[in-house]
């Protein structure tokens, strides 16, 4: 049986990463070791204060739930134990990694997945006036994909705009983070498709995004906030185009798999996407990219360092999956 190790880490940022919700220099992650004789899994989460978690309160759950795991709980049985969220995030990571170790075979192939090779991710520009995204967009001109961070007041526009102009070849996703109002969706969502953006990451808030059903979306609309699990995307179908699966909101890769297979069956465009965190974070949520249509998977390139045997990342494209990382 395995025995469980939880650990509180320390990434800092490149700079001051801003979001319409404020800014950060740092990643606090929590990273979940699982030790079965010589054999060792990983997992790691980022608790995240939008959904009202803490470190102290992920290391409050996992010690919690301390005494299930090294009874030997397996994945389907943790989706019933931990409500979904980053603690749950991290073992189920954990135990993905401990069985791909343990039987020599790769995460991907325990899941019945093609390998994640030569991924295209987004690369996030930070919350910032119009020209200094547009020289941060400049400087980034090596990134086929780009995703701005907005923040529902009178300059989004200008911000698209913006980088529009410094990125001309680049596609385009704005994310803004809750921050818009539904009376202006419409008309933002039109300059939006003026300017060449191909996808509009949750508009309004989480708690209040039934408007969405009744407005003309001209750019597709993708939701974050508003989906994490399987259990209210029935509610989602209505209202948005697509959804972006992160593993700290689902719980880990287990319900991100079964939610990924929910949302193509219900017709909603898949985005993998990530909190900011290192490569041991991105290494499961890649095993989703084959299936989607975008990917945010930028968090180690955001960071000032990232750990040993990190993700490499070519331009827009992210290599192969080192078994010494994870899975």
């Amino acid at each position: 049986m395995p025995e469980m190790q939880a650990v509180h880490e320390v990434f800092p940022i490149r700079g001051t990463f801003t979001i319409s919700r404020g800014s950060k220099t740092e990643a606090h992650v929590v990273v979940v070791t699982l030790r079965d004789g010589d054999t060792v899994g990983r997992g790691e989460c980022l608790p995240y204060p939008r959904y009202d978690e803490t470190i102290a309160s992920v290391m409050t759950e996992l010690e919690a739930a301390r005494a299930a795991i090294e009874a030997g709980i397996d994945r389907e049985g943790l989706l019933q134990y931990m409500p979904a969220g980053a603690a749950r995030n991290a073992v189920d990571c954990a135990l993905w990694d401990l069985e791909a170790k343990q039987t020599g075979k790769r995460a991907w192939e325990l899941a019945g997945l093609p390998e994640p090779y030569g991924v295209t991710t987004a690369y996030t520009l930070s919350l910032a006036p119009p020209a200094r995204m547009a020289e941060a967009a400049r400087e980034s001109a090596d990134k086929a994909l780009l995703k701005l961070k907005l923040a529902g007041d009178d300059l989004d526009v200008e911000r698209v705009a913006a980088v529009r102009q410094a990125a001309p070849q680049a596609a385009l996703i704005v994310d803004a983070n809750e921050g818009w109002a539904a009376a202006d969706t419409a008309d933002l969502l039109k300059e939006m498709a003026r300017l060449g953006v191909a996808l509009v990451e949750q508009p309004l808030p989480a708690d209040d995004d039934a408007a969405l059903a009744d407005i003309e979306r001209a750019v597709p609309v993708c939701a974050d906030e508003s989906c994490h699990t399987r259990d209210k995307l029935d509610l989602l179908v209505a209202r948005y185009d697509a959804i972006n699966i992160k593993l700290d909101k689902t719980g880990g890769l287990t319900e991100a798999l079964a939610l990924a297979r929910a949302a193509r069956e219900s017709g909603l465009t898949r985005m993998v996407g990530c909190m900011l965190a290192t490569s041991l974070s991105m290494a499961p949520a890649l095993l989703l990219a084959p299936g989607a249509a975008f990917v945010d998977l930028d968090g180690p390139l955001l960071l000032a360092r990232d750990r040993a045997a990190g993700l490499s990342y070519q331009g827009s494209l992210i290599g192969s999956l080192e078994p010494e990382l994870w899975g």
